[in-house]
């Protein structure tokens, strides 16, 4: 079963910190590796100095929480 499935939203991580870094704005469609190749192209196309900040960060489910305050 896929990490994604059943997913509400989806957003960037931090590795270290756990934060929240980005919510994608659009609901995960796909399978986990095009789930996480759109959202990180996503990010970059927001992003300028993007690079640097994926190298420590990932694609990861929003909790209940999260999606309540990210809207």
């Amino acid at each position: 079963m896929s990490k994604f499935s059943n997913a509400e939203k989806v957003g960037l991580r931090n590795k270290d910190t756990e934060k929240l870094l980005a919510v994608y704005p659009h609901r995960p469609e796909g399978n986990d590796d095009e789930i996480i190749k759109k959202v990180t192209d996503w990010y970059y196309s927001q992003n300028c100095a993007a690079e640097e900040l994926m190298k420590n960060s990932y694609v990861d489910i929003l909790t209940d929480e999260e999606i309540k305050s990210w809207k």
